[in-house]
């Protein structure tokens, strides 16, 4: 069975996105095993410089680093990523479980993702050219995996 490991960087304070994720972990749940991993958010000044976000950022990196699973794919949400209708996703993903039974997912803080990261990403996702806050991200992620999930098994849910 397909294991997908969310890492995500802060954590969810809002019930109705917690009782959304738990949601769609629920569904998740009849294609893979879900595990979601929330590491703690680096703080910076009121108005951080670039030097601040970048050292907060690497050491983010180190602990999202840590924490991707020897030979997963792994994908990295980022803004300068790649948009995929849910088709396209689900291929994307039909082609990853036919390399790997591990499926790393990657979301960052406010401040994005550290080069490393990106570079060491098997794959970098665009989910939107809108902006979201992490938070919501993390929804949206888990259901966009669904939907593509569903897609590869026949399931009604995509139509």
């Amino acid at each position: 069975m397909l294991r997908i490991k969310l890492i995500t960087v802060g954590t969810l304070k809002e019930s109705y996105l917690r009782e959304a994720v738990a949601e769609y972990e629920k569904r998740l749940g009849a294609y893979a095993k879900v595990e979601i991993v929330e590491l703690k958010e680096g703080r910076v000044a009121e108005n951080p410089s670039a030097a601040e976000i970048s050292a907060v950022l690497e050491k983010e990196a180190d602990a999202i680093l840590a924490a991707i699973p020897a030979r997963a794919f792994t994908v990295a949400l980022c803004v300068e990523g790649q948009s995929r209708s849910s088709e396209q996703l689900a291929t994307l993903l039909e082609d990853a479980m036919s390399r790997s039974s591990d499926l790393c997912l990657v979301i960052g803080s406010s401040h994005g993702l550290s080069p490393r990261v990106k570079k060491t990403a098997d794959y970098r996702l665009s989910v939107s050219a809108l902006t979201f806050p992490h938070q919501l991200m993390r929804v949206l992620l888990l259901e966009t995996v669904y939907r593509s999930l569903s897609i590869l098994h026949g399931s009604k849910y995509h139509k």
